[in-house]
């Protein structure tokens, strides 16, 4: 079975996403193609970034979807109305549960991402800064 006609079964049947990554690595493998192609590694990228999302309290998605928009720990404190260490601590943990150590990282793996419905959640930050 070549790696389109697994996939295509695969999508037909509903299995699961992670399943579905350890079959195409395999097939990856048997046809001696390097697991590590470009399109495997973004898939496993963004199944790693859902995975850490999924992590994450309602406040540390909030200071994510922040972060993502460039604003600094600063900003994000008046945003919220917390403590600049607060959000010190937010960060550290975020971090963390993505298994990254910069917010410049955190911005790369989450480039694109819709925060939409959670900068709703706390209003327009851009209003706030202006």
């Amino acid at each position: 079975m070549t790696l389109w006609q697994k996939l295509q079964t695969t999508l037909v049947s509903g299995e699961r996403v992670g399943g579905l990554l350890r079959d195409v690595e395999r097939l990856a493998a048997s046809e001696g193609r390097s697991p590590d192609d470009q399109g495997l590694r973004e898939r496993r990228d963004d199944q790693r970034a859902r995975q850490g999302w999924k992590l994450l309290s309602l406040r540390e998605k909030q200071v994510t979807a922040l972060i993502c928009q460039g604003f600094t720990s600063r900003q994000i404190a008046a945003r919220l109305v917390l403590s600049p260490e607060t959000i010190k601590t937010h960060v550290r943990h975020i971090l963390r549960k993505f298994g990254l150590r910069t917010r410049r990282e955190l911005r790369q793996v989450l480039e694109g991402w819709p925060f939409t419905q959670i900068l709703e959640s706390i209003g327009d930050p851009a209003s706030s800064f202006r």
